[in-house]
């Protein structure tokens, strides 16, 4: 049968357990959708999540609500997409020393997220924060893949891939491939606080897998139009974080909650009620197909041994042309 794909994607997320919408518009649904046009490699980067050295007794678990997460949301092997977990296929640390020795050390200390990180961690600026870039690139180019999804604030990540790749080839032969970014349709998901970029860490987020009432309570909590102090007031929607996921979320009702929004006819109370019902019966299939998996609990965990399975004859194939294109001595 003739492959009609146009090409691999590669992507890879650290386990952070139960996915909130940040995850899902960010990535999870475009995960999805690429499944329909390229050859898909998915990756829970686990070895990337050792750089701060906290909660590892957590990652087993992590690992398994975020797989069960993206199952249920749709991502499937059965239509060729690959899910593993990165430690489990080893090639991967392998290709990251061979690209470690063609990366300038002040290309990495130079990086603006080299430096946030040790902002954030001064006391633990280990080996691995700085060549977390390295092992990076490792993870994308070890897969061949063409197209990388991203949103506007990665692709200073990707490019950093792509003058790797380019810098290994330049001294090795055309081995790689320089993959090109795809961006995301949802640039930055704000939290509830309408401030920072949602996340687990800052408490500000909503989880795809909360029950109807944990939506609710959460929803309830959003900052809203900042503007506005009292329900006779006129909103400004263009402002509001709660009115950009109703863009998504209630796409066949925003033109109405916009012009009632600006004319005072809703408060900010009945949209948010309004936006929780409406999340909550987006995400409801999700909920039965996450209930259903969450059943046997190895359903999870044989998915992540047959991607490592057919993610090592990839990393196989390619690692042994990159060792060929340096000149490494064969084993007899």
């Amino acid at each position: 049968m003739t492959n009609t794909k146009k090409g691999r994607v590669f992507s890879g997320a650290r386990p952070t357990g139960r996915q909130h919408l940040g995850n899902y518009l960010g990535a999870i649904r475009n995960y999805v959708a690429l499944q329909d046009d390229y050859d898909c490699v998915y990756c829970v980067v686990d070895l990337h999540a050792l750089t701060t050295l906290e909660d590892t007794d957590k990652l087993r678990g992590w690992t398994y609500e975020m797989t069960l997460d993206w199952l249920a949301a749709g991502m499937n092997p059965d239509l060729g997409t690959i899910i593993f977990v990165q430690s489990h296929v080893p090639q991967v640390t392998e290709l990251h020393l061979l690209l470690s020795m063609a990366t300038p050390l002040g290309w990495l200390t130079r990086l603006p997220t080299f430096k946030d990180k040790v902002r954030q961690q001064p006391d633990n600026v280990n080996y691995g924060l700085v060549g977390y870039p390295v092992l990076m690139a490792a993870d994308i180019a070890l897969y061949k893949a063409d197209v990388v999804p991203v949103g506007v604030d990665q692709a200073p990540h990707l490019e950093f891939t792509r003058e790797i790749v380019r810098r290994f080839n330049h001294h090795f032969g055309e081995v790689l491939i320089e993959p090109q970014a795809k961006h995301t349709e949802f640039t930055k998901v704000l939290g509830i606080d309408g401030e920072q970029k949602m996340s687990k860490s800052l408490d500000n987020h909503i989880e795809i897998a909360a029950s109807p009432e944990e939506i609710e309570q959460r929803v309830m909590q959003m900052k809203t139009d900042p503007a506005r102090k009292f329900r006779s007031d006129p909103g400004h929607p263009e402002v509001c974080n709660l009115f950009s996921l109703h863009s998504f979320f209630s796409a066949d009702q925003v033109a109405q909650i916009e012009q009632d929004c600006r004319g005072a006819g809703i408060g900010c109370v009945q949209c948010k009620r309004l936006f929780a019902q409406n999340l909550s019966a987006h995400f409801a299939p999700f909920r039965e197909r996450r209930a259903e998996l969450a059943k046997d609990p190895d359903v999870v965990w044989d998915v992540l041994a047959e991607g490592a399975r057919r993610a090592s004859v990839i990393a196989s194939e390619v690692i042994s042309e990159v060792k060929d294109a340096i000149g490494l001595p064969k084993p007899r």
